[in-house]
């Protein structure tokens, strides 16, 4: 049974409480996450910063129901989704959550529709009704006119704009970006940038890991890990509790 954060705001789209992450690394135990304690208001955009190993892309994994807790609670828009198993996980990810990625994970042998369609496919809406999505959300990310084209007939900025339509598919209200400009060009990245800016205009919360600070800096938060732990939080106030 899904339960309810006892501290839960009906503002928050995530809560982590307490949150430990433990990795047994031979006979050394690593604490990626050393207790966490932070919320992500509904609409609002982050950006997650700090060095390797400082806990930035365990915290993206714990989110994105990639990965799950040692110890601690998270919750999802007010559920406690901390012990569900990996199935439940995963249509929880399916059906609630989009993702981009620094290496765009496209399938090479699928046109720009059929990638976009993807989760569509596994949600089991109907062919006509998941091309038509499909077309839709290519024109509103400017590739309209590359429907039938596979990803290697595209360049890096194109193959992220399909990327970022698949991970709107399911229409979710929480996206989360691993890096999104990693692999681009400055101005092709400051252009997918200015898209994500724009889907958290529409009311999407963008939760973003970047190493860039001239990337962060556009967004309204920036969280700095050090250590498994919160560093401090730039921005529009400190979100901790």
């Amino acid at each position: 049974m899904i339960e309810q954060s006892e501290t839960h705001s009906s503002e928050d789209m995530v809560r982590l409480e307490d949150a430990h992450k433990i990795y047994q690394m031979g006979t050394e135990q690593v604490n990626a996450l050393a207790g966490v304690t932070v919320s992500f208001k509904r609409g609002s955009f982050w950006a997650i910063m700090g060095p390797s190993g400082s806990g930035k892309s365990t915290m993206m994994n714990i989110l994105g129901c990639l990965d799950r807790l040692s110890k601690g609670r998270y919750f999802l828009e007010g559920d406690d989704v901390s012990t569900l198993n990996d199935n439940s996980l995963s249509e929880l990810r399916l059906r609630r959550l989009g993702f981009i990625f620094q290496s765009f994970n496209l399938i090479q042998q699928l046109s720009v529709q059929r990638n976009i369609e993807l989760p569509l496919y596994y949600l089991g809406w109907e062919a006509d009704k998941s091309a038509k999505r499909a077309k839709e959300l290519a024109e509103q990310v400017g590739l309209e006119s590359r429907l039938n084209h596979k990803p290697t007939e595209l360049s890096g900025g194109q193959m992220q704009r399909v990327a970022i339509a698949r991970a709107l598919a399911n229409d979710p209200n929480i996206i989360f970006a691993d890096e999104p400009t990693g692999n681009l060009d400055s101005t092709t990245g400051e252009q997918i940038l200015q898209m994500l800016i724009d889907l958290n205009r529409l009311g999407k919360t963008i939760i973003m890991v970047t190493h860039e600070p001239y990337i962060a800096k556009h967004a309204q938060y920036q969280l700095h890990m050090k250590d498994g732990l919160i560093d401090r939080i730039d921005g529009g106030g400190d979100e901790t509790k």
